[in-house]
C-alpha cells in the first residue's frame, strides 16, 4: 500500500511539475528526492562504500541488529527504572507529589542536547576496572526516553484498584508488599502493556538519535548519516537505511505484542 501511494504521488508530481494551483508540493518528486521503489530495493544488492566489505543489504541488516540490541537494553533499563519510580511514588504520597513534576519535566529536555553531556560524562566515568563504553551512552539515552511512559503508565495502574479491594486486603492484615504483589501489580497489567509499547517505540527512536548525536558507529543511525552524506551520488541508498530503521521498529513492536499475548492469555476478556 505504501509503495503504491509512493509511486502514485511521484507520478502525479511529475505530471504537474510539482505544482498544484501555483503551490509547490511538499516533497519534490524527482529521482534525487523520491527514487522509485524498485531503485531503492535494488540498492540493497549494491556493493557497500569503501572500507566496508559486502553489500548494502548486509550493512543495513548488521546495523539494525546492532541498534536493536542497544534499544532492547535501553528498554529493559527504562522498564526497571520506570517501575521502581512508579512503585516508590505509589507507596509514598509525598514522594509522588515531589517527584512526578520532575519526571514530566525530564522529557522536555531535547535528546540531541542531552547526548553530548552524557557522552562527555561517560568518557570520564570508571566503575572499578570497567570503563564507560560509547554504546553505554546510547543505551542510557534510549532508557531515558523509554522510562517515562512506563513510569506514568505503571503508576496509573498501581493506583487503579478500587477502595473496596484495598480495604479487603487490609482486612486480611496483608502488608503493603503483599498488596502490591497480589493486587496492585496484576491490576496494573492492562495499563502497563500500552506503556511498554510506547516505551519500546521511544527506545528505538532514542537509540537511533543517540547514535547520530554521540557518533557511535555500527548502528543503523550512523548508517543513515553515512548514506545521507553520500546521497548526491546515490540518493536511493539513504532510503535503505530508513527501511532498516522502520523494520527495526516493527520487530520491537512485534516482540512487545508477543509479550502481551503471554501475559494476558489467562486473563478474562472483560479484564483487558
Amino acid at each position: 500500500m505504501f509503495a503504491a501511494l509512493w509511486e502514485a504521488y511521484k507520478a502525479f508530481g511529475r505530471a504537474v511539475d510539482d505544482h498544484v494551483f501555483g503551490w509547490r508540493l511538499p516533497a519534490h518528486t524527482d529521482d534525487a528526492s523520491m527514487p522509485h521503489i524498485s531503485t531503492i530495493l535494488g540498492s540493497f544488492s549494491k556493493a557497500e562504500v569503501r572500507g566496508r566489505p559486502g553489500i548494502v543489504g548486509g550493512a543495513v541488516l548488521s546495523g539494525s541488529w546492532f541498534t536493536l540490541r542497544l534499544a532492547v537494553t535501553g528498554l529493559i533499563v527504562g522498564f526497571v527504572v520506570g517501575m521502581a519510580l512508579a512503585i516508590i511514588m505509589c507507596r509514598f504520597t509525598l514522594v509522588r507529589r515531589a517527584w512526578l513534576p520532575y519526571v514530566v519535566l525530564s522529557q522536555t529536555v531535547p535528546l540531541i542536547a542531552l547526548a553530548p553531556l552524557i557522552v562527555g560524562w561517560g568518557n570520564r566515568l570508571k566503575i572499578g576496572s570497567v570503563h564507560w563504553q560509547p554504546w553505554m551512552s546510547v543505551t542510557g539515552m534510549s532508557a531515558y526516553l523509554a522510562f517515562f511512559p512506563i513510569a506514568v503508565g505503571a503508576l496509573r495502574g498501581l493506583q487503579s484498584p478500587k477502595e473496596q479491594s484495598l480495604e479487603l486486603m487490609d482486612s486480611y492484615a496483608a502488608s503493603w508488599t503483599q498488596t502490591l504483589l497480589k493486587l496492585r501489580l496484576p491490576a496494573a497489567v492492562p495499563y502497563l502493556l500500552p506503556a511498554v509499547k510506547l516505551g519500546a517505540a521511544a527506545a528505538v527512536v532514542g537509540a537511533i538519535v543517540a547514535e547520530l548525536s554521540a557518533g557511535v558507529s555500527g548502528g543503523v543511525g550512523r548508517l543513515i548519516l553515512d548514506y545521507f552524506q553520500k546521497a548526491t551520488g546515490d540518493p536511493a541508498r539513504v532510503f535503505t537505511a530508513f527501511i532498516g530503521a522502520a523494520v527495526l521498529g516493527l520487530v520491537v513492536a512485534a516482540g512487545v505484542n508477543g509479550l502481551e499475548l503471554v501475559l494476558t492469555r489467562h486473563r478474562p476478556k472483560a479484564a483487558l
